[in-house]
């Protein structure tokens, strides 16, 4: 792992830049709370840089002299493109338009997961039982425009987190009712990835096969208007694309927490998972979380949870940004300095 920086140069901006929106504050200082900057729509914004000069545009005080991002997608190279939007993050060409005077790029859920430390009984909704380790290993999944995970390991006094793009593992039929659903659903790249059904498009996918499957009219054309059926519980196809997605989530965190042995819980981000609260702590969840055997028993002790708290990967860049002597992060290949 390459060095840690010295402190970081304040002001920092820090920026949490998914498929569809972008998230922005600055960090004044290290003793200071974020300044918020509204949610900016990607749709909106031809480009990152046209983004962050709306964003900073009605801003007082002195200019940000480092930012801190986090994109949904892996940074490679001076040229970044995000996995579920059109922009291309250009870091030396940001250094040149905003003056920064050092710019890291961090993976969307890499941010996410250095929250996990700060977070407050207050900012998590249990679902079920089990107990978090203080130092145990971490992971955290957030469907949203994509399906985004990672995980937070707790080394030599230090917590570091695990990039990766786990939301694209391969995700297969298990009971007899996906059987008969899997032939009616629409594949992505030519395959059925987690994210294929893990996400906002996915829900809408899972809801058409249900209907399809069914011999029945699919009449809702988006993904909110499933889950509003569904949790209304008087669209029963869309209930049951509500049921279906609590339980392959509960399939899939219940994967990454053995891969990680993460005592210290799993959590789910996003949108998401706040707004389809009731199907996920209807008990789908957690039984497909458990569905484990022989292992059952070791996912029964974890925690899972459902983040409430708002802008909580800003947060966690925060977090970092303050003290980044805490937290191993890689910088090789990911910063860039004047």
């Amino acid at each position: 792992m390459s060095a840690e920086p010295q402190p970081f140069a304040f002001p920092v901006l820090v920026g949490d830049i998914g498929g569809t929106n972008a998230r922005f504050a600055v960090i004044p200082d290290a003793g200071s709370a974020v300044e918020r900057i509204p949610n900016l729509g990607t749709a909106d914004f031809d480009s990152i840089t046209d983004a962050m000069e709306a964003g900073l545009a009605g801003r007082d005080g002195p200019p940000p002299r480092t930012a801190i991002l986090a994109l949904a997608g892996p940074i490679v190279g001076d040229r970044v493109p995000l996995t579920n939007c059109d922009w291309v993050v250009e870091p030396l060409v940001l250094m040149d338009r905003f003056g920064f005077g050092e710019v890291l790029l961090l993976n969307d859920f890499e941010a996410q997961s250095l929250a996990l430390p700060g977070l407050e009984p207050a900012d998590l909704d249990p679902i079920g039982t089990g107990t978090a380790t203080p130092t145990g290993a971490r992971v955290v999944v957030g469907p949203g425009t994509g399906l985004g995970a990672g995980a937070l390991i707790h080394i030599r006094d230090m917590w570091v987190p695990i990039p990766g793009e786990g939301g694209h593992i391969d995700l297969g039929p298990v009971s007899a009712r996906d059987f008969e659903l899997w032939p009616h659903l629409e594949f992505t790249f030519g395959r059925m990835s987690a994210e294929t059904l893990l996400s906002g498009p996915g829900l809408l996918r899972l809801y058409k096969a249900v209907c399809s499957s069914n011999g029945v009219p699919a009449p809702h054309d988006d993904e909110a208007h499933v889950t509003a059926a569904g949790l209304s519980g008087n669209d029963p196809a869309a209930a049951e694309a509500l049921q279906l997605f609590a339980t392959y989530l509960g399939r899939f965190a219940g994967d990454l927490a053995m891969v990680f042995a993460a005592h210290g819980g799993v959590y789910l981000a996003g949108g998401i998972p706040v707004r389809i609260t009731p199907a996920l702590k209807s008990g789908a969840f957690r039984q497909a979380f458990l569905a484990k055997q022989p292992h059952d028993d070791l996912l029964e002790g974890i925690a899972t949870a459902i983040i409430v708290k708002r802008d909580a990967a800003l947060g966690g860049i925060g977090d970092y940004a303050r003290r980044p002597q805490d937290f191993g992060v890689e910088l090789a290949g990911r910063r860039w300095s004047a």
